[in-house]
Formats: C-alpha cells, structure tokens, sequence
C-alpha cells in the first residue's frame, strides 16, 4: 500500500462520517453473511449477528449529539433561493429527527431506559430520516439541473471569458458526481428507513437492507475519501 493512500486512509478514519462508513460497511456485510449462512453453518451465522449488532449499537453511539448537525446546516446556509429554503426546512429538519431520536433508540436497545419504548423511537426517527432524505434528494436533483444548464451555457462561450473555462466545466462534473453519489445513498437508506416505518416482504428482506447498506455505506466512503 502506497504511502499515499495511507495519508488518505488516516485522513478519512479521523473524520466521524469516515468511521460511520467503516462501521457501516461491517454492519451490512455481517447482516449479508448471516444471512447467508443461516441454513448451513448456524455458528458462523450466530457471530455474524453479533458483529451486526455491536455494530449498530457502535454506530448509534458514536452519533451523539449529530443532532446538531442539521441546526448549524439551515444557521449557516438555509439556501440561494426560496424553494431550496423550503427543501433545507424539511430536509434538515427531518435529519434533526432522525438523530435526536436515534439516541433514545440505543438507549432502549442497551437496557437503560425501558426496551419497550423502543419500537416507539424507532418508528419516530426512521420517520423523519425519511422525511428528510425525500427533500435532500429533490434538493440533489435541484443542483444537478442547475449544473447541466451552467455546463451547457459555459461550453456554448456565453459566460465569461475562455481562460478558466475548463477549470469551471470539471467542477461542475465533479458537483454532479458528488451529488449522484448522495442521491444513491439516501435512496439506499430511504429502503432501510421504510423497512421501520412500515414493515414489508421486500424492505425488509435481508438482501434487500444488506445491499442498501452497502451502497449507502460505499457511496459515503466515495464522498468522504480525501481527493
């Protein structure tokens, strides 16, 4: 391993989304594995459940007060324009739900405040993690169209001069990988969400939250790896 991509590597690890992805990827391949498993090497399938476990506990613990997140998104730059506001509200709002909620999941799922509340919260915050992907996503789609329609204008030579024109074009097909990548992973965890909400035969489905969790997780290492 180059010593490049150790700098990198220890670069993403030092950020707390780039843990979560690390963490999530050991989540959903252990919800895989056990999975698979099951039907013929019930050990193996037993460990991997546990690993699913101790993961998702871990993830739900080290997003403390990630609540905040959302606050300082809509405090610091709510959007250019009144629809994106609009989107910001909900989207970021449903986030705030998302997290704050989640901590009184992990609470109810270690044993410290009553397990039966659990079902309750879990409902609560997969909803607004829902509700908030859904806006995110329409916010994403927002942005990439503006994107094309910039990308379209500046190679048509209506924009400025041609000096750092280029420079220009690779940013905006930079933003738009970006941002696919984001609508990826909050379609992925919108499944996961709606596994919660409303319980189904196809959300539900091991496969089915396991792939999910890879991609969002896959596309989260994307975003965050050091360019």
């Amino acid at each position: 391993m180059s010593n490049d991509v150790v700098d990198k590597l220890v670069i993403f690890l030092a950020k707390r989304d780039g843990i979560d992805k690390l963490v999530k990827t050991f989540q959903y391949v252990s919800k895989l594995t056990h999975w698979h498993m099951e039907a013929t090497n019930t050990d193996v399938a037993r460990r991997a459940k546990l690993w699913e476990v101790a993961s998702g506990l871990s993830r739900k613990a080290f997003r403390t007060g990630r609540f905040l997140t959302g606050f300082n998104a809509l405090r610091r730059s709510p959007g250019p324009t009144p629809l994106r506001r609009s989107l910001a509200v909900f989207a970021n709002g449903g986030e705030m739900v998302y997290f704050f909620f989640d901590h009184f999941l992990w609470l109810a799922r270690i044993g410290v405040i009553e397990k039966s509340l659990a079902r309750k919260m879990s409902f609560i915050s997969a909803f607004g993690e829902a509700l908030g992907y859904v806006f995110f996503i329409a916010l994403d789609f927002i942005a990439i169209r503006e994107g094309l329609a910039e990308q379209r204008r500046a190679k048509k030579g209506e924009k400025g001069e041609e000096e750092g024109e280029k420079e220009r074009l690779t940013k905006i097909r930079g933003d738009r990988v970006m941002r696919l990548m984001a609508v990826a992973a909050n379609i992925s965890d919108l499944v996961i969400a709606l596994a919660d909400i409303e319980p189904n035969p196809i959300c539900n489905h091991a496969a089915t939250l396991g792939i999910s969790g890879l991609v969002s997780a896959w596309a989260g290492w994307y975003r965050n790896w050091p360019s």
